[in-house]
């Protein structure tokens, strides 16, 4: 039977492949640390538990919703990001809506699929999460990247954005809180940002705000629309449940935006996959949002307290060129060039290749660190690490981790 040529050229995971490896080393008995989950080890809020467990005696829980969810709770979700953005669509002329679904990267692959005509580019921004040019593809369009790295701690040029903007440009997809980098843009860069799409209305936004909740270090994450309300015809905002609710699993995520486009991503999606999960919708109907602030209270002490980790030790280390300040979502990107250990993997000081794959097998072999190359995320010669182990374990790994990088200890390898 023979593949499609979309799922032929869809790119195979480094990530699952790594984890797949570490799995196998965990089971033969060796200690493990794994830095690359998305998950925070937290239990869901107590009140959405209990929400979930009083709707498990309705019928109504275990039957379709409507393809673009509940009604009420679509108004809910709405009502939500109006109070949490400090925005107001009603002050649009135009009329706006909601759409449920399967979680975060559900909505993303709909708004795209509503959007992406064959030939489209869509600006995507490095570090990138590592779905977004796999799907882009998958719609026959074509992605563009925009550069940014570790000196600019990850915030791109808008000058690269302007470059990266052509008559092909459908989209650009915004990021923040990022992953994997774990910043989120300034003010300042959401005001000049905003100032540049005025310049190109073809251009339509998707605003990625899953870990808008999970910022540990003020000021709080702002965003373009904010600046200039009128931006909000051409932009749909993407959030869901996993990580302000700790409930990957559960798999609920929505995107707000014009209704036309709302409609069309409510249409593919009733061809696709019809409605998202009604307990958990339901569930979500009677449980207070605003709530979740308090749970993410330990959840942000952790992150922080794992952040300062990686800083003490890098400081400890001397590898404070690889160093810059995490301040939201679960992630630090770790730049390998800045280290040491760089000098075995590169054959010259001019060597671009990209050796995030080799060394992060490596650093899995001999030490049981699993981090995910950046290879996945747009950056060559780096490495996601995720902050959610728990204090001691990851304190542990970061010692193996600094010492790796700073001693080189791979006996051999082939680059």
């Amino acid at each position: 039977m023979e593949l499609s040529s979309r799922v032929k050229g869809i790119s195979e995971s480094v990530t699952l492949r790594l984890n797949t490896k570490a799995m196998e080393l965990s089971e033969s008995g060796k200690q493990v640390y794994n830095l690359t989950a998305g998950q925070l080890p937290f239990r869901p809020p107590q009140g959405f538990i209990d929400s979930i467990r009083s709707e498990v005696d309705f019928l109504k829980s275990f039957q379709y919703s409507p393809v673009s969810g509940f009604i009420e709770l679509r108004k809910k979700i709405i009502k939500h990001i109006e109070e949490t953005r400090l925005i107001r669509f009603d002050n649009l002329d135009e009329p706006f809506d909601c759409v449920v679904s399967n979680g975060a990267k559900h909505s993303i692959s709909n708004i795209l699929g509503a959007l992406i005509d064959p030939g489209d580019e869509v600006v995507i921004i490095s570090p990138y999460w590592i779905s977004y040019p796999e799907m882009i593809k998958f719609c026959r369009g074509v992605p563009v990247e925009v550069k940014s790295s570790i000196f600019d701690v990850f915030t791109p040029s808008l000058q690269e954005i302007r470059k990266a903007f052509s008559e092909k440009t459908k989209a650009i997809i915004i990021n923040s809180p990022n992953n994997p980098a774990g910043i989120h843009y300034s003010d300042e860069w959401m005001q000049r940002f905003a100032e540049l799409l005025l310049e190109y209305p073809h251009v339509n936004i998707i605003s990625d705000e899953i870990y808008f909740e999970v910022c540990y270090y003020d000021p709080k994450p702002t965003y373009f629309y904010q600046k200039i309300p009128e931006l909000l015809k051409r932009t749909i905002i993407v959030g869901g449940i996993s990580k302000a609710f700790a409930s990957t699993g559960l798999r609920i995520g929505y995107c707000v935006g014009p209704q036309n486009i709302c409609k069309g991503i409510e249409n593919l999606q009733g061809q696709l996959t019809s409605s998202a999960n009604s307990l958990i919708q339901r569930a979500m109907l009677n449980y207070d949002f605003s709530s979740s602030s308090q749970f993410l209270v330990p959840v942000k002490n952790h992150l922080r307290d794992n952040a300062n980790i990686i800083r003490e030790k890098f400081k400890e280390a001397h590898l404070m060129k690889c160093w810059y300040q995490p301040v939201s979502a679960f992630y630090f990107m770790l730049d390998f060039s800045q280290t040491p250990i760089f000098e075995k993997y590169a054959k010259t000081r001019k060597d671009k290749s990209d050796h995030s794959v080799q060394i992060c097998e490596d650093i899995l072999n001999e030490l049981g660190v699993v981090i995910v190359p950046g290879t996945d995320f747009g950056m060559i010669n780096s490495a996601r690490l995720s902050l959610v182990l728990h204090k001691e374990a990851f304190g542990e790994a970061m010692d193996k981790l600094v010492a790796f990088l700073n001693e080189g200890s791979v006996k051999s390898h082939s680059t």
